[in-house]
């Protein structure tokens, strides 16, 4: 199995290229359909030709994941409902359907500000599975704000809420909070590339840690600005990742070398 490395190329090609159960746990962070500019590809399908190019990409995934394999998959408002519908159908189970929320978000004129997108977090086996909960637990509002003798002193699990608000350090989880404080990506961090879509580290280092374990491989179907390879290779994690654009998937390679 290849690991370590950005495959060039079209994600259903180079995914079916690999060999089954061979990937521990998998992100997915794909177009949303909704008129991103990427520089190679065309961010506004028909309905029908997205959702059938989504349902062929889950099955890829799906196919080289572990018995014992974890699945996340981000997605927007508009298709959260067919992503589900599709994953369901593959027969995996799902654990979490987590809502991203942050600030900074999405400024629209005839409805709500977009502020927040869906985490769907499914399971190959529902009773044999990774999850290191110990490597996430976050002060408990029992423990920082009602000195409750009940509160486990080790902390608590995340809530399925995950609130990202700049104005925290985006790197911990505040001592006065039982919620994840963890800032979305803006122009000005220094983990900036120039990819329009670009997931915070923080966010994955939960997912990577919790439900992987070092040295196991993880897979990103849509590698993007390189994020979830690097915070894998950083967690000693193999990692392995799929990129459409050339000058993307450079990038990524150039990001991971200075990691």
């Amino acid at each position: 199995m290849r690991c370590n490395e950005i495959l060039t190329g079209d994600c259903l090609r180079c995914l079916n290229d690999l060999p089954s159960a061979s990937v521990d746990l998998a992100f997915a962070d794909p177009p949303f359909n909704i008129g991103y500019e990427y520089d190679v590809y065309h961010d506004r399908q028909s309905k029908a030709d997205y959702l059938q190019w989504t349902e062929k990409w889950l099955q890829a995934v799906h196919r080289l994941l572990r018995p014992t394999g974890s699945f996340y998959v981000a997605i927007g408002d508009e298709y959260a409902a067919e992503v589900k519908v599709r994953l369901d159908a593959l027969g995996m189970t799902m654990r979490n359907w987590i809502i991203w929320h942050y600030t900074f978000g999405v400024n629209c004129k005839r409805k709500f500000n977009r502020s927040h997108a869906h985490i769907f977090y499914y399971v190959m086996n529902p009773r044999q599975f990774t999850f290191n909960a110990e490597a996430i637990r976050v002060p408990s509002a029992r423990q920082t704000t009602y000195a409750d003798r009940r509160a486990n002193p080790v902390g608590k699990l995340p809530d399925d809420t995950w609130i990202l608000r700049p104005q925290e350090d985006e790197r911990c989880f505040p001592p006065d909070s039982d919620t994840w404080y963890v800032a979305r990506v803006c122009g000005t961090f220094h983990e900036r590339t120039d990819h329009p879509c670009q997931m915070p580290e923080a966010l994955l280092e939960r997912i990577i840690q919790v439900s992987s374990n070092p040295g196991d491989l993880v897979l990103d179907p849509f590698g993007g600005s390189g994020t979830t390879l690097v915070v894998a290779k950083k967690l000693g994690r193999k990692y392995l990742g799929v990129e459409l654009s050339p000058d993307y998937a450079e990038r990524i390679r150039e990001r991971l070398a200075r990691s």
